[in-house]
């Protein structure tokens, strides 16, 4: 019976149930020997759509035939472009539309974000954050920390996780009551990087406030993964890239959300021209005059080739809806960890799964332990087509992405790691 879960045939069925396989038509998937091969690094860098250029030529024709004149007379006039993405990505993460605006990259919106909340005082100074975050955020911390006065050593708060990077999130919640008395800030991955881990944002961040720390996160991990609520759970701020899930190119644009309640304190910010009220943006001013949204927050004119990018992608995830890429999400998960089982089944080289939970509770992304010959495994699966990632020391990442991976992926995957005994 475990065979045949994993023959093409049952693979070409489950793929034929699912109404959302046409949308892997939409995207350039890369060639291995003549045919697909299998991408499992969405949650890396997305696959490109084939009409990423639906808005990009059009800015580009009104570029050449209007030149400067595009700020205002533009089809999507220029001066205002990051409007045009308001609705789509204040939709993906549950936000209001003055909540959200798209600018810059994701590092440098975190660090403008940490300017306006991480006040640190002598008492209140500390900043919680996971043992395995992401490199850049771990910088982003320390340079914060310091710029601030204090010593990264001190000031900084790590989660304890077992050997594989996993958080107890009862211990997380103990810790955060321990030292509610000098933290000033939390800030975590919404989905971790590493292990896959999917956080659970609403209750870290009713934790915090009920001890009065501000609450932030990186979303990178999170956004177009996980089904997301900021403005109802009252998160403080956040920021994610659209280059991952979102699948808007390389380096692309990053969008950040502030909850409008820390938007109407008017905290203090980094100023710049396009964070000035439009009336009088244009006219030298003795005064920063902040828009009153997270507009407010911006600092240079719009990068809008690059958002015309991604207000294409933007789009397709408004035509299909978090709900059911979740449910999709949910069945191609679950179908790679049993392929994962089967492997362990008849092998002796075990491939242990570290991201916790059920499928229902996980993101895209299964991490894998493999305790030995993991480098040979992989490279075995990468030379035979599969685009899968290695993590030091010994974790394989794989992200099956609901729109576009198949299930006839996951069971090609099966039949190329077999190959490994």
């Amino acid at each position: 019976m475990k065979k045949k879960l994993f023959d093409f045939n049952s693979a070409k069925v489950l793929d034929a149930q699912d109404e959302l396989s046409v949308y892997r038509n939409n995207f350039n998937i890369p060639q291995f020997n003549k045919q697909d091969a299998i991408y499992f690094t969405g949650n890396s860098l997305g696959l490109q759509l084939k009409n990423y250029d639906t808005y990009l030529k059009q800015e580009m024709e009104d570029w050449k035939t209007m030149g400067v004149e595009g700020h205002f007379d533009a089809k999507t006039p220029w001066v205002n472009y990051h409007q045009s993405l308001e609705q789509g990505t204040s939709r993906l993460v549950g936000a209001k539309i003055n909540e959200v605006v798209t600018m810059n990259g994701l590092s440098v919106n975190l660090h403008l974000l940490f300017t306006s909340f991480y006040q640190p005082t002598k008492k209140k100074y500390k900043i919680l954050c996971e043992s395995h975050l992401f490199p850049s955020d771990l910088y982003i911390i320390q340079s914060q920390i310091q710029l601030n006065g204090f010593d990264p050593d001190d000031a900084i708060i790590f989660i304890p996780s077992d050997s594989n990077g996993v958080v107890d999130e009862e211990k997380l919640y103990s810790l955060i009551d321990n030292h509610k008395d000098d933290l000033a800030l939390i800030f975590m991955g919404g989905v971790n990087y590493y292990t896959g881990q999917v956080f659970n944002i609403a209750q870290i961040t009713k934790i915090g406030h009920q001890n009065n720390i501000v609450v932030g996160f990186d979303l990178a991990h999170a956004a177009g993964n996980i089904e997301l609520k900021l403005h109802e759970w009252k998160v403080d701020f956040a920021a994610w890239c659209s280059y991952k899930y979102l699948n808007a190119g390389p380096g692309n644009v990053s969008t950040i959300f502030i909850h409008e309640k820390q938007i109407a304190k008017k905290p203090f910010r980094l100023s710049g021209w396009w964070g000035h009220q439009l009336k009088n943006r244009f006219v030298i001013q003795e005064r920063f005059e902040p828009v009153n949204t997270a507009e407010g927050w911006q600092l240079s004119n719009a990068p809008v080739l690059g958002m015309s990018v991604y207000r294409a992608s933007i789009d397709l995830f408004d035509k299909i809806g978090m709900a059911k890429l979740i449910l999709k999400r949910n069945q191609l998960t679950m179908y790679l960890e049993q392929a994962v089982e089967d492997f362990n089944n008849i092998s002796s080289l075990n491939l242990k799964i570290i991201t916790p939970g059920i499928s229902e509770e996980r993101g895209s992304q299964l991490s894998i332990f493999i305790d030995k010959n993991g480098q040979k495994i992989y490279n075995h699966l990468r030379s035979n087509g599969v685009f899968l990632d290695w993590r030091e020391p010994n974790v394989m990442r794989m992200a099956p992405v609901p729109l576009y991976n198949s299930f006839n992926d996951i069971a090609r995957f099966h039949q190329i790691l077999m190959k490994c005994i």
